[in-house]
């Protein structure tokens, strides 16, 4: 895991719960439970600072960092994709997107697509990308200041549900997205009971639901949260979906003490 994810991924699951700012001293600390040097962390927190996403304060002798309102957002988001899913019946109808920017704006069309992914969109055709969802109003709102993003919204729906598993088959690779499901729970589904049972303590806990949550986040990118209806027989999604929520709660108490165990030394031993 890269150090800027660490940091996020503590700030999102964590700090975030106990006053949302940390010293660079517990952060360094936290870090060093992934490995993670201290001049890496100390570069890491430097560029996220350039970068927007982290504010510094003194106190005493120590500098204090917290997210950014730019970062809470993000997280906020992110937390949604990765925790939440659709319980509602499909109501049928979809939802399109179709963009046009200019071949000059490469960077902003593959943020585009980048974002119509993260809010489960697929690509149906060139520059048309159809999701069951009602996101189109996101789309246009991440890029409303983009004056060379051209977009158009429809909402329609197909002859039926063949029709329906049809446009889902050609607009997501879902039998790969399954594949990649069940080596998930291969790896995951094994390790609950040694959860259930408290056998993970300290440092190795944080360490363990820290890498859950780095493996299963890929998936919000990939998986638009299909309806039952469209999705292939024998589905793994929603049982990796289950594995990883139990996992993530059963790790959370002791996961949550080490971290507790190591901002406490620090915030006591400044001098303010």
């Amino acid at each position: 895991m890269r150090a800027r994810s660490v940091v996020f991924d503590l700030f999102g699951d964590y700090l975030r719960y106990r006053g949302g700012a940390v010293r660079l001293r517990a952060l360094v600390a936290l870090l060093g439970c992934f490995d993670v040097p201290e001049p890496t962390t100390r570069v890491a927190v430097a560029r996220l600072r350039k970068e927007g996403w982290l504010a510094a304060e003194r106190q005493g002798r120590e500098t204090v960092y917290s997210l950014t309102d730019m970062a809470w957002e993000m997280l906020d988001e992110g937390r949604e994709r990765i925790f939440g899913r659709a319980t509602a019946p499909w109501d049928g109808v979809w939802h399109t997107v179709i963009y046009q920017v200019p071949e000059s704006d490469r960077a902003v069309r593959e943020q585009l697509r980048k974002k119509l992914a993260w809010l489960g969109f697929g690509p149906l055709a060139p520059a048309v990308w159809v999701s069951p969802h009602a996101r189109g109003g996101q789309v246009r709102a991440a890029f409303a200041d983009e004056p060379s993003v051209k977009l158009d919204l429809f909402q329609s729906r197909s002859e039926g549900t063949d029709a329906d598993r049809d446009i889902a088959a050609r607009a997501w690779d879902l039998p790969e997205l399954d594949r990649a499901y069940a080596g998930l729970l291969a790896a995951y589904r094994p390790r609950l009971p040694r959860y259930r049972d408290g056998d993970l303590r300290g440092a190795e806990a944080l360490v363990e639901r820290m890498t859950l949550i780095h493996d299963y986040r890929q998936f919000p990118f990939r998986d638009p949260d299909l309806p039952y209806e469209l999705l292939p027989a024998g589905w793994h999604g929603r049982t990796a979906h289950e594995v990883f929520l139990e996992a993530h709660s059963l790790l959370r108490g002791p996961a949550e003490a080490w971290v507790d165990a190591l901002l406490e030394p620090t915030a006591s031993s400044v001098v303010s």
